[in-house]
């Protein structure tokens, strides 16, 4: 690599990994001097067809490579909707508020339809496994209950997890408040699950890792959690998450964001249609 080339890879290093400007503390861990960053603000393009603002953080683990579509976006925290699933149900089990991912939740036979819309489906009893495979939030809002804001704490600050703003005061402070997380903080938490480095056992590592299985066949395997919250008239939508194939692994955070007086059938979709297809043009996975 030549000087010039070697300066603005030094240079996307730091402006990719510096810390925001509106938050006292960081959520960002350091990236080691070996990695790599390449800017890829062509990714543009996927967000554009959908109508929305958004990013995309990949990191490489073969070529300890990061691979971002924009430097700043890519950086600013928001709310992880059930995204925050993935921690949540490690803190769970870790806390041993439940003994594995198949305890079953009673349904406490009411939830706010209009913070969380209308889903008759998921308003019965429960295991944690199918709340998470499902998304239903009211699962992990019961168990919020019992694990209290000065756990979360302790565990979001040894994992590094997003910028321990917990001053909402509802249970669901993922969902809705100033709590916020960015896709680069997304992706090195998901990496050091992966790594086994994180606060809690192998034994409720593994579980999460387990229950996170949203794709496989002989060609590869997905491991994701998808997430949208509509707090402050905006649309929040993740699908973050890592693929293994035959080649290694390579961890993903996808965020789009959108005005929800834009109106679109797709947004929901459009998390993991854009994702999937840059994974395809970086030949990550196949057709």
């Amino acid at each position: 690599m030549n000087i010039k080339l070697l300066s603005q890879a030094i240079l996307a290093i730091n402006i990719l990994f510096s810390c925001s400007s509106n938050n006292k503390s960081t959520s960002v861990e350091p990236v080691p001097p070996a990695d790599s960053v390449l800017i890829r603000t062509d990714f543009q393009q996927y967000f554009k067809s959908c109508n929305v603002h958004g990013s995309i953080v990949i990191y490489d683990n073969v070529k300890k490579q990061w691979i971002v579509s924009d430097t700043v976006e890519s950086k600013q925290e928001t709310l992880p909707a059930s995204t925050f699933k993935i921690i949540n149900l490690l803190i769970a089990l870790e806390t041993k508020t439940i003994q594995n991912e198949n305890e079953v939740v009673p349904w406490p036979g009411s939830t706010d339809t209009v913070k969380y819309g209308y889903r008759p489906d998921i308003y019965r009893d429960m295991t944690v496994k199918e709340a998470f495979e499902l998304s239903a939030g009211w699962v992990f809002v019961e168990l919020a209950k019992k694990i209290g804001k000065e756990q979360y704490r302790k565990y979001l600050s040894l994992c590094n997890y997003g910028n321990l703003n917990l001053s909402q005061e509802d249970a669901d402070f993922w969902n809705f408040g100033d709590f916020g997380i960015s896709p680069v903080n997304q992706v090195t938490f998901l990496k050091r699950l992966y790594e086994d480095n994180l606060p809690f056992s192998t034994q409720n590592m593994e579980i999460v890792k387990q229950v996170m299985i949203t794709v496989q066949n002989k060609h590869y395997t997905v491991r994701s959690k998808t997430g949208w919250t509509r707090d402050n008239g905006i649309n929040t939508g993740w699908w973050v998450g890592y693929i293994t194939n035959k080649d290694g692994v390579y961890f993903f955070a996808t965020r789009l964001l959108r005005d929800r007086k834009i109106n679109s059938a797709n947004f929901g979709s459009c998390r993991k249609e854009i994702t999937l297809n840059i994974f395809k043009e970086l030949h990550v996975i196949s057709e």
